[in-house]
Order: structure tokens, then C-alpha cells, then sequence
């Protein structure tokens, strides 16, 4: 109740003076709609139970600090995504003489299939088939890369750990073969991220392999915090070792060419991979992510061998010509001109890398201008990806963040590496703002993140986010932007072309606009395989302005669909376009 004092003093003032004139009343504010948070997670909610186990017996191994990823990939082919988690296993002795760093044992050792029920159920909730599926190896698991390798419209998955890597056929009956010593592409060393993708151009899916450090539990090296605590060593502890390419031979079979392709002139601790057309020529090129080394721009010279031209190219080390602790990579078209932009995750104390394209392949360190790099400076990125989670045609950023030192102001701690992860708004010109209390909740914890996977979980039409996290719970970061702006999602069919079209670069065109491009992958981030749907938000023209689509294919074949043969979801098919010249 409002004090009527100040009311009465206003009534004798009006008594004693005729020419006052009492005071109006305030105004009643509007109601506030409270505004929705962008992502919810929602992994208890769904039956999506997981939990990573870094297997720490105080010994500080640096493999516990450095898992694990995440795949998001429809293995059962009923149109919704489901998630494939890395799991880790004990190292070496369990009898260390010091505390272990935090950790407790998963009830159910080994990788993880949940199996997304949406298609049957009309529900998002999701159901562990691991036993059934039979991909729940009991290894130190690191990540995974999902490519249909033998072009039967099933996907498959590469599993990379410390120590031999697995190969699963996708059998096509909810069941995986282990192919890895028949196709021979196994790798006894520790593998980090992968990427399918067709260098040669002929059709199938070949595979590069990148690989870290020469670790084993006998030769585990003692390292030591600025208190002069023991922590976890930095990877120039141990000598680098080689990445690998294997080509696909098209009998199920794969080919070792890492040394007759070039891949071996040149190596760093390698830790995220992406293969994308950065000089525009129309093959595709990798680039490796190297952690405290050169990276790597294998540019492909379209004879079955690969240049390092990263230190020419400008992206071998920031603008001050140092190294950085390269973990997570991703590409895209992030100023709207047409081509392949790069970013690199980094160490705290160092930025997230921002390399823009000149439209050949010549790139220039954008960092400090974007506004990524104050924002990053305090943080350990690792998965990571562009993509436009509020459809305004833009491409956004998002950054899995934790540390893989101990934190001091953390050090009493369980296990003292927790940091927030981060979400950018793309203002369209390289720019960023970073989002937080809009965000949502979902971007408020503060955990260990290593793996991010990005693709419509809930085939609402906007992209969410799975998040693995090391030591901790798996988070499914739901977009709840859904069909409140328009967008449009498409999936490829390639017959020439590998199956999925993996490598093609598709071109939302409009009318009195620049083409708005995008390419095929599942590649990139950290450790990850996303989604290979590409997504474009129209922005608040909606479908208005759209005239068609463009698609160049992974083997150089154009062609052109109309706004006609568009729907809100759709699958264009290799040949059923008319030609196109962009």
C-alpha cells in the first residue's frame, strides 16, 4: 500500500493555491513478455544419460585431460539424428601414489548409441542400443568421424583412440561390423579428429587421420604447475608424430598414400581437421589444427599429391607469427563473400584464431577486429562450428571451452579445469558479439567441454548443439528459435558424386542478392561429426526473395533448382537439376 502522505500534502497545496494543478498519475508500465532462452538443455529430460570417464589414477596422463567427441548421425535411417558419445577407460596402473584429479568410474563402461525415438514416437527421447548396434568398444576413445565408405546409403563410423582406431560398418539392420583390419585402415598411434571427404574426386570417400603425440604410459613425463603443483604437461613434452591419408579403392578396401600423397613433409601435434575448397579451384583441401605447432593447408594439387602452403597462405600462426595451442577448427563463409573463412581454437591467454579469406586462398588474421579476440583470451576453446542458430542469414559462432591446466583459483577443486562455453552473434561482416544471459541457462555451466556436434535434433528446422564433456555429463543444447523465423534445410543426393555429397558447396540464390553459400560436411569442430545437412536462415525477407538453389558437386558438376522444387526440408538428387553456371 502506497504512503498517503505525499496524496494529502498534494490536496492542501491545491487548496492554498488555485493555480496548481495536481500531479497526473503514473503510468502503469506494460506487461514484459519474458523472452525465450535460445537453448535449453534437455539431455536428462530425453533419456540422453551419459557421463565421460577421463579414468584418472593420479598420474596425470595426458590423454585424461584431452576427450572426448561427439557424432551426431542417423545410422537408421528414419530422418532424425541420432548421438554416438566416446567413452575412456582406465590408464595404465591404478595404484598411483597421488589423489586422483577427479572422476568416478561410468556403470556402463564403453562408447555410447542412444537412438533418437522422434521418427517413431513423435517424441524426442532417445534409448541406448549400444549392445544391439555393437559399437560399445572398451578403449580410451577420442573421436569420431561419420562418412557412408562404401556407398550403400548407410553411414559409417571411424573411431579414433589412444591406440588402434576402429573402423564400423553400418550393416544397415541397426547392427555395425568391425571392417578396420579388411579395409585397413587401422592406426596404432593416438588419433585425434577425422574427416571423410573425396580428395581424388572419384566418388567414394576417402579418409585423413590426424594424429597427436608419441605418449605411452612407461614414458608419461612429470610436469608442474607455476606453484610448483604437478598438472598436466603441454603436448611439446612429446615429439609430434605423422597424420595419415588413406584413399578409397571403391572395393571396401582403403590404400595408405600418406607418403606418396606429401602429408608426411610436414606434421604438428594434430588435433582438429577440416577439408574444404580454400583456393576456389573446386577440389577439395584439408587443414590441420596443430596444438603449440605450424598448422598445416594442404592445399590439393589435383594429381593425387598435397602442398603445405599454410605458411604462404597465412594461416600457419596468428598475425604475430607464433604457434598456438590449435585444437578445435571450422570453415565457412562468415563475410558473405563467397568463399571459405577459417577458425582455429586456442589456449587461454592466446585468442581464437580468425583467418579471412581473400577468395583464393590467401588469408589475413582478423581477430582483433571480429571481436573474437578479448572475448576468447580468457578461455581454452575446443569444439566449435559457424552456423546461424537464429536464421538471419548470417553465420554465428559457438566455442566448447575448458582448461587443460589446473585453474589456481580452482586448485581445492575435484577437478579444477571447469570453464563457460561461449555463443558469438554474426553481424555479416566478420564481426561478432558475444551472447550471454539471452542465451539461456544452457551456456551458464561451467564444466570441462571438449566435443560439439551441431545438427536439427528435434527436425524443428533450427540447429542444436551436443556438447561432450570431459569428466562430465553430455549436454543437448535444444534451439528454441523453431519455426518463429523461417529457414531452409537440404540434404543431397549424390550419384556421380559420394552418396552424401559430402564437399559440395550449395548456394541459396536470391533475387538482387549475393548467393548465399554453404558446404556439405560433417567434419570439423573437435574430435566431432555433425550433421550433413547444410541450413540457411532467411532472414526476415523469409522465402520471398528466394529464387532457387545452386549446387556445385564434389566432382565440378552445376546445377540449379527453382524456388518451386523447394520445401522447408528438402533432398535435391545429383542429375535432377538443370545446368547451372554461377
Amino acid at each position: 500500500m502506497r504512503d498517503p502522505t505525499p496524496l494529502v500534502a498534494g490536496f492542501l497545496g491545491a487548496i492554498a493555491c488555485a493555480a496548481c494543478v495536481s500531479e497526473a498519475p503514473e503510468p502503469i508500465p506494460p506487461a514484459v513478455t519474458p523472452t525465450p532462452p535460445i537453448f535449453r538443455d534437455v539431455a536428462v529430460d530425453t533419456g540422453l544419460d551419459f557421463s565421460h570417464f577421463i579414468g584418472s589414477s593420479g598420474a596425470y596422463y595426458l590423454p585424461e585431460i584431452m576427450g572426448a567427441g561427439v557424432a551426431l548421425v542417423d545410422y537408421d535411417a528414419d530422418d532424425d539424428l541420432d548421438i554416438y558419445l566416446l567413452q575412456g577407460t582406465m590408464l595404465g596402473s591404478t595404484t598411483a601414489t597421488e589423489e586422483p584429479v577427479g572422476g568416478e568410474r561410468s556403470d556402463r563402461p564403453g562408447h555410447r548409441l542412444f537412438r533418437n525415438e522422434l521418427a517413431e514416437s513423435g517424441r524426442l527421447a532417445f534409448v541406448d542400443v549400444t549392445d544391439e548396434a555393437g559399437v560399445g568398444l572398451r578403449e580410451y576413445g577420442m573421436g569420431v568421424a561419420v562418412g557412408d565408405v562404401d556407398d550403400d546409403g548407410d553411414p559409417d563410423l571411424y573411431v579414433t583412440a589412444v591406440g588402434p582406431n576402429v573402423l564400423y560398418r553400418n550393416n544397415g539392420d541397426g547392427s555395425f561390423s568391425d571392417i578396420t583390419s579388411a579395409a585397413g585402415v587401422d592406426d596404432g598411434r593416438w588419433s585425434t579428429s577425422a574427416s571423410f571427404f573425396d580428395y581424388d574426386r572419384d566418388g567414394d570417400l576417402d579418409l585423413f587421420v590426424t594424429n597427436y603425440v608419441d605418449f605411452t604410459i612407461r614414458d608419461n613425463q612429470e610436469c608442474y604447475g607455476v606453484e610448483g603443483k604437478r598438472d598436466y604437461c603441454n603436448p611439446i613434452s612429446y615429439s609430434p608424430v605423422p597424420d595419415r591419408l588413406f584413399r578409397n579403392t571403391g572395393n571396401g578396401t582403403f590404400e595408405d598414400v600418406s607418403e606418396s600423397a606429401g602429408i608426411q613433409k610436414a606434421f604438428g601435434s594434430g588435433l582438429g581437421v577440416i577439408a574444404a575448397d580454400f583456393n576456389a579451384d573446386a577440389w577439395p583441401d584439408i587443414y590441420v589444427a596443430n596444438d603449440a605447432n605450424a598448422n598445416q593447408l594442404w592445399q590439393n594439387n589435383r594429381d593425387g599429391t598435397f602442398t603445405d602452403v599454410a605458411l604462404l597462405a597465412g594461416t600457419a600462426y596468428n598475425a604475430n607469427g607464433a604457434a598456438e595451442g590449435g585444437m578445435g577448427v571450422t570453415a565457412g563463409d562468415v563475410d558473405g563473400d563467397g568463399d571459405e573463412d577459417l577458425l582455429v581454437s586456442h589456449l587461454d591467454e592466446e585468442t581464437n584464431t580468425l583467418y579471412l579469406n581473400g577468395g583464393t586462398g590467401a588469408f589475413r588474421d582478423d581477430t582483433l577486429r571480429s571481436g573474437l579476440g578479448a572475448a576468447s583470451i580468457g578461455h581454452t576453446g575446443f569444439g566449435c562450428q559457424w552456423f546461424d542458430y537464429d536464421h538471419d542469414g548470417w553465420l554465428d559462432l559457438f566455442i566448447a571451452n575448458g582448461a587443460v591446466s589446473n585453474i589456481e583459483s580452482l586448485r581445492d577443486a575435484p577437478y579444477p579445469f571447469n570453464q563457460r562455453n561461449q555463443l558469438f552473434h554474426g553481424l555479416g561482416d566478420g564481426g561478432f558479439d558475444e551472447v550471454r544471459g539471452e542465451a539461456g541457462s544452457a551456456l551458464e555451466f561451467v564444466e570441462v567441454s571438449r566435443g560439439a556436434a551441431f545438427g536439427d535434433v528435434d527436425n524443428d528446422g533450427d540447429i542444436d548443439v551436443v556438447v561432450s564433456n570431459n569428466n562430465g555429463p553430455v549436454r543437448l543444447l535444444l534451439n528454441e528459435v523453431g519455426t518463429a523465423t523461417r529457414s531452409l534445410s537440404i540434404r543431397l543426393e549424390g550419384v556421380e558424386s559420394n552418396r552424401d555429397g559430402i564437399g559440395a558447396r550449395v548456394a541459396l540464390l536470391r533475387a538482387g542478392r549475393d548467393p548465399m553459400w554453404r558446404r556439405v560436411h560433417r567434419d570439423g569442430s573437435y574430435l566431432s561429426a555433425s550433421d550433413a545437412r547444410v541450413h540457411f536462415g532467411l532472414g526476415d525477407e523469409g522465402d520471398e526473395a528466394v529464387e532457387g538453389v545452386g549446387i556445385v558437386w564434389p566432382n565440378g558438376r552445376r546445377e540449379r533448382w527453382e524456388r518451386g522444387d523447394l520445401d522447408v526440408d528438402t533432398r535435391l538428387r545429383e542429375g535432377a537439376g538443370r545446368p547451372w553456371q554461377p
